[in-house]
């Protein structure tokens, strides 16, 4: 029924302009498009938007990652925008230099994966991934 479809996230934005300030100064994102109370994103092939909204973000899972070749360049780069990694320490998961090794992966996705975590100005919690082959 879905599997053709495309799948997008949707993250909430207390400030809306306190969000795009953060995803174009931090990040590097724009917009590429608009509207009253939304900025949608793209990034290599897939959209996500965030969208105004009175409630707070959870915070407590990745509620959208990133996969990437070298997760070292682009935690350093993220680091030189001001951007705080999250740090774990959680029995099976434990950040060192802001970088976890997570045991495990989709048998396409490879062995392992390396990941870190920050929040965006909102408090929303976003990830970046590189799997172990």
């Amino acid at each position: 029924m879905l599997q053709n479809s495309r799948v997008a996230t949707r993250l909430p934005a207390q400030d809306l302009e306190r969000a795009r300030a953060f995803y174009a100064e931090k990040l590097g994102l724009e917009p590429v498009e608009e509207r009253p109370g939304g900025l949608l994103y793209e990034c290599g092939g897939g959209r996500f938007s965030l969208f105004e909204s009175t409630g707070a973000a959870s915070g407590d899972h990745t509620q959208m990652a990133w996969e990437v070749d070298d997760i070292d360049t682009v935690v350093e780069r993220l680091r030189n925008h001001g951007v705080v990694l999250e740090e774990v320490d959680v029995p099976g998961l434990r950040t060192v230099g802001g970088i976890a090794y997570v045991e495990g992966n989709y048998p396409s996705a490879g062995v392992g994966e390396r990941a870190a975590w920050f929040r965006d100005s909102e408090g929303n919690l976003l990830g970046i991934g590189q799997p172990v082959r």
